[in-house]
This record gives structure tokens, sequence and C-alpha cells, in this order.
């Protein structure tokens, strides 16, 4: 895994400005800490900061290729699990390797099926190519956005990178945000594209960007498609299960110790489980995480009716893996330290789910500490049905994205301590109707599909292309800011399509969520975690927590020049300080508490200008 950064200038010879693109690709050492790169040609820089996974000497970047008449160079940051077939498939076309690497194999696609090569890619990827034969930058990113890319188109071409870090490093790029930015902060629709800073934009999942003298275009190739699935109910489980299994073998390939994120739910224990059974790969190690004081003495709630630990302990038990519980100090989430590696990661306020971006953090950082790669099981919810929102009947006749509806939208509401006018001029409803409306008119169509079929296609499609996006950016930031690679089997595009498909009335055919994975690996897990309702990934129930959120708060208003300052309610917030201890647990209050904060640091470290 690894960080990728770059600048096109077909106005200007930019082969001597090593100091920005060295500026630009030293904002992503944390991606890769491993080895730096930089290559330049008269209009083209381009860098890379590597953590090395796969043929550790042979996978050097950027990687060019000499022997065609111009030089064609690649920078790649992520991982291609069908590198060994398509290397195959490339030799029988004559190309000759100079090393073991996936790297070498998804350049010499290029140079074979040139920008359709990206179709036969599976994996997790962000990359790009210079091809100098007719001067042209192709950037990619696969199909699913488990890894990011960012662009800034120039008068004269462009400028990228993996993280909006390395564009802002550019010396004529600054952070500024418009109001379309702030709303994409402060609301959970994640448009896709969108990037928060002006002039800047993702690569979109399963798309293709290329930029050439003749100026910016757009391609996609691949998308989630409408078909009719004609496998009964045997037949579908069956392959569900084969699908999971080719995944998770891919995914096991490694020259680095590698490793599964387990903690006891039912996604994690099934990737765990098919991990540890996988041939040749020795005895897995897994990892589980929760809070010091939910290990003395867990308490109930709203969502989480039971801890973690001994369903992980029960399921490394069962299929023999080396587990390890990491426990986390509440404190820590509140260290400055710790508050500015998460902020630096993200670039942007990390307000929603509030403690577990730093606690993700932390975990990320002492899986590290014994492993390079890791398996994760998110994801599955998306995809197999498993949030509350897919089996509430209020939230899927909604008409808004289904977490944002009540019961859901308090794990996403930040607005309260807002400046009322503010809120009003943001419009904020406003916006998160016309993305609703936008977002259901990409669902693609069966003709002939039930209305109930539709509506349930619809929930799977605006979590596959929405939701599930913030948690992929949440994992990749949380794991790369510390130079760990964190694989998502359950984003595999052949398994992703193939559940897409399949009717609802099979994925929850037993009544409950994620029957049908469920069944999928019945055989695989203990009856306990078979049976285990969802629950989250666990959040503090320190109360010092809390009231270290409210002592910054509390430092906020009393600075005069804080930079959040002229965006908040003053007197609303001092009366939720005034409240006594533990009621903001209670209510939409701590998430606000933590917008306020977040945005505080946010405007103040990135030196943000507001474009209202």
């Amino acid at each position: 895994m690894c960080g990728i950064a770059g600048w096109v200038d077909f106005g200007r010879d930019v082969s001597a400005r090593h100091e920005e693109i060295r500026n630009m690709t030293d904002t992503l050492a944390c991606r890769g800490p491993d080895a730096e790169g930089m290559w330049t040609a008269p209009h083209v820089a381009l860098g890379h900061r590597r953590l090395a996974i796969i043929d550790l000497d042979g996978g050097r970047q950027p990687m060019t290729e000499h022997s065609v008449r111009e030089r064609v160079t690649l920078t790649f940051c992520g991982e291609v699990y069908n590198f060994s077939e398509l290397r195959t498939e490339l030799i029988g076309h004559g190309h000759t390797f100079r090393t073991r690497s996936d790297t070498e194999v998804v350049l010499r696609s290029y140079l074979q099926w040139g920008p359709s090569f990206a179709e036969r890619l599976n994996g997790m990827f962000a990359l790009a190519i210079w091809d100098g034969r007719n001067e042209e930058l192709t950037l990619v990113r696969d199909r699913m956005g488990v890894k990011p890319l960012y662009y800034f188109p120039t008068p004269d071409g462009v400028l990228f990178g993996s993280e909006p870090k390395a564009v802002l490093a550019h010396p004529t790029v600054s952070a500024r945000v418009d109001s379309d930015g702030l709303r994409e902060v402060l609301d959970m629709v994640k448009t896709p594209e969108a990037a928060v800073y002006s002039g800047m934009y993702e690569v979109r999942p399963g798309h293709l960007v290329r930029v050439s003298r003749k100026g910016l275009t757009k391609h996609r190739y691949w998308a989630l498609e409408a078909r009719e699935h004609t496998d009964d109910l045997g037949t579908t489980i069956r392959t569900v299960r084969e699908l999971l299994e080719d995944t998770v073998q891919r995914q096991m390939v490694s020259d680095v110790p590698l490793s599964s994120l387990l903690s006891g739910g039912l996604d994690s224990s099934a990737i765990t489980a098919l991990a540890a059974r996988t041939p040749g790969s020795g005895r897995l190690r897994s990892f589980s995480v929760d809070f010091a004081e939910a290990a003395a003495g867990f308490r109930p709630d709203a969502v989480r009716g039971s801890a973690d630990a001994p369903y992980a302990r029960e399921l490394a038990r069962y299929v023999d893996t080396d587990h390890t519980e990491i426990l986390l100090d509440s404190g820590e989430l509140l260290s400055p330290a710790v508050r500015a590696a998460v902020l630096r990661a993200t670039d942007l306020p990390p307000a929603y789910w509030g403690d577990m971006w730093p606690s993700l953090y932390l975990l990320f950082k002492a899986v590290k500490q014994h492993t390079t790669v890791a398996l994760s099981g998110e994801s599955a919810d998306e995809l197999f049905g498993g949030y509350r929102w897919f089996h509430n009947p209020g939230a899927v006749r909604a008409d808004t994205f289904p977490w944002l509806t009540s019961g859901s939208a308090r794990y996403f509401g930040g607005l309260q301590l807002l400046d009322r006018g503010l809120v009003e001029k943001l419009d904020i409803p406003g916006y998160r109707r016309a993305r609703y409306d936008e977002a259901l008119r990409e669902v693609p169509v069966l003709p002939g599909e039930e209305a109930g079929e539709r509506r349930m296609r619809e929930m799977s499609h605006l979590n596959l292309t929405r939701f599930v996006q913030t948690l992929l950016d949440r994992k990749d930031r949380m794991s790369m800011a510390v130079g760990l690679e964190v694989r998502v089997p359950f984003c595999d595009h052949r398994l992703v399509d193939y559940v897409f498909n399949t009717p609802w009335a099979m994925k929850a055919f037993d009544g409950r969520e994620k029957s049908l994975l469920r069944a999928a690996t019945a055989d695989l897990l203990p009856a306990s975690i078979l049976e285990r309702v969802k629950t989250p990934y666990p959040t503090t129930q320190d109360p010092a927590y809390e009231s270290g959120l409210r002592t910054e708060l509390a430092e906020i208003l009393r600075d005069g020049n804080a930079p959040v300052r002229s965006l908040l309610d003053v007197e609303k917030a001092r009366a939720v300080l005034d409240r006594p201890q533990g009621a903001t647990s209670r209510s939409y209050d701590r998430g606000s508490i933590e917008m306020a904060i977040w945005l505080n640091r946010w405007l103040g470290s990135y030196d943000v200008t507001l474009d209202l």
C-alpha cells in the first residue's frame, strides 16, 4: 500500500521543479514509510511513497517501461489480487517481467490493453499512468472506492494525490471551502466526486480520468447493473460461499505478516474463519479491540447489547488463531497528539461517530506493531443488509437517505450548536434532498421488478455507493496514518455484483439481517456468533471522555479568536455546558460538541477560508 502524487502542466517544463513534487509526496509519508521515489519529464512530475507488501525489492516506484518509443511510467497505490493470472496472460502476449510485483503487472497491462486495462484488475487501487507516446495522464480508481484519489484541474493540466493534503501542498492551491463543501462536511450524504475543497475532486469509484493537451475527460469502466437473478436459494448460498473463499484466498497473498481484525460479530468472524483455513497460510494472527473500562464492567446501551471480547475469544479458539486483545485507554482519545494525527490523516473534520476515529487510529497503531496487513469485515452490512434501517419499515419508506431517518440520524447529527442563521443559509435539508434525488436517478432498473424489491434495490444501491464510502474512507485514513494495509474482502466487485442482484427475499430469507451471509458461513462458526445480533464498533462509556469534550468546548467559547466561534450559537453552546455531567451522552449534544471541536481544529490547522 502506498501514496501517490503528481503534477501535469502542458504550459511549462516541470522536470526541474523537484521541491514542489517532493513537498506533495512527503505529505504522504505515513502511507508509505518504506521508500520514496520521484520521476519527471518536461511536462510531468510523479511522486510515490511505498509500503512494501509484495516483492519488497522489485516493486519500487514510479515504475517506467523503457522499451517503448517514449517512456510509460506508473505510480500505483493498492493491491491487485489477480496479478498472477494477468502475469501469465501477459507472458502469453510476449511480455517479459523484471520483478514479481503486481506493479509491473499493472504497467504491462496498460501497455497491452490501453485504458481498458482497468476492467481486468481485481483489487483495491488508485493509480496514475503517464503515457509519453501521446503525452496523456490516466488516473484510475478501484470499483468500490477502497483507495482514495483526488485531483485538481489547472488551466494547463492537473495536480493529483492520494489525499487532499498532497494537492494542498502545491503552492498554487489554497484551502478554500464554499457552501457546498461545508454542506458535505456537515451532513452524511457523501456525494461522489465531491472533495469539500473548492476546485478539488475525487476520482469516482469505477472511473478513470484522462488528461491531455485537449483537456480533461472522465470515463466509467464499471458500475452496479441490474440483472435478473435466476439462481435458487441453495445455489445462491453456495455461490456466495465460493466467491468468499476465492476472495479471501486471493487477499491472503503477502510477503509481510498478515492478520485479521476480529470483533466477534458475523462479518469479521466469517473472514477470520475463512482466512484461518486457507492452505499454506500458517497460523493466523487476529486482533480485537475494546476499552479498558468496558473490559472491567460492560454496560449495555441502546445499540450495543453485549461486549465483543467473549465472542472474539470464542471464535479465536474455535478456528485456532493467535489472538491478541487490544485494550484502549479512553484518556488517549483526547490526547492532543492523537487528535492532531487523526485530523492530519483525514484533512477534514472527522466529527461523525465521535470517538471512533481516534480509537480506530489507536487500534491500527497497536496492530501495526505486530503486522503490516490486516483483513477486515467492513462493508458486509451494506452488501448483505445488516443495518437496522434495512429492516425498519419507516426507514425503507422514507424519502431520504435511510441512515438519516428517525432512529438512525442521532449518530450523524451535529448541527445543534451551529449559528441558526448559518444553518438556514446552508439549507441542509434542501441540499440533502437534491443529493438524494440525484442518487436515486443512478439506481439501475430491472424491467418488471416488483415495487418492494425495487425499493430494496434502491436501499442497497444507496448504501453501496454513498454510505459505504464514509466507512471505507475512515478505514483507509486511520490505517494508512500508521502504515497498516487493511484489505476488505466484502468489497470484491464480483461478490458485490452478485449479491446486489440477489432479491431481498433471499437476503432476508429467515427474517433476520444478513441471512444470506449467515447461511453461507454457517459451518465455519460457533452457534453463539451465528445467532448474535449485530453490534457496532465499540465506543467509550467512560464519563471522563465526555468531561474532556466539555472542557475543550468551554476553552473554545472563552477564546474570542477561536476559528469556529463565528459559526456557533454561543449561547446554545453555553447552555449545553450548563447541563449536568452525563446529560450530553444521552442526547444529540455529544455529537454537536464533537462537531464544534473538530471544526475548530480543522479551520485553524488548515487555515481554511470559507467562501459562504
